[in-house]
């Protein structure tokens, strides 16, 4: 699955209350330091966590910097058989990148976040987008996309843009799983995999 072929590693997802997935992220440049070693590693933490996307602050990362693999929707049968194919074989890269236009009716759909175990909460989000942004080899791109691609490119670019899903749920809801963030910002959760604590920072 690594698409370098090159040594990488499992990193600890940042989990929530850590400042780092607060921020604005900064650009990355052309020169950034083992930038491919980099996006391998990210692609086997996400995969090692069965992720769908995966932002570099989430592994700690404060750059502009996303990574997408829409494999696990595919099975959906919801979906005609092009739909399947379409995201059987979407994997992308995306840097530096800018949504343009957001379009089309809100709908809503069941999200989670690795950053955000144990959580999930319905989110109305626009049924299009335009987006433009560098693949890993610096080519700029400007694409349209629609349906679930959308919806998990809107939920890496809100990482990289310092906003978490739980931002866009009402008032109720957040009330209603704030015992469960509590959790995660005290290292109090368990999932499958690797994962950094605020509380348990420094030790």
């Amino acid at each position: 699955m690594n698409p370098y072929k090159l040594k990488t590693m499992i990193l600890p997802i940042i989990g929530y209350g850590d400042p780092v997935l607060r921020k604005v992220c900064e650009e990355v440049s052309k020169d950034y330091p083992n930038l491919k070693g980099t996006i391998a590693s990210m692609y086997d933490t996400m995969y090692n966590a069965y992720g769908v996307g995966l932002a570099a602050p989430q592994v700690g990362l404060a750059i502009r910097m996303f990574i997408i693999d829409c494999e696990p929707f595919s099975d959906s049968e919801d979906l005609t058989q092009e739909e399947q194919e379409i995201l059987k074989n979407f994997r992308k890269t995306f840097i530096n990148a800018k949504i343009v236009k957001e379009e089309g009716e809100e709908w809503g759909f069941n999200e989670g976040c690795l950053s955000i175990p144990d959580v999930r909460e319905d989110v109305f989000r626009k049924e299009k987008i335009t987006i433009e942004y560098y693949d890993e080899e610096f080519n700029k791109h400007t694409d349209v996309y629609d349906g679930l691609i959308a919806r998990v490119i809107q939920h890496e670019y809100d990482h990289i843009e310092g906003i978490l899903f739980t931002d866009r749920i009402s008032s109720l809801k957040k009330r209603l799983i704030s015992k469960k963030l509590q959790n995660i910002m005290e290292g109090k959760t368990r999932p499958d995999y690797k994962m950094k604590f605020i509380a348990k920072k420094g030790r």
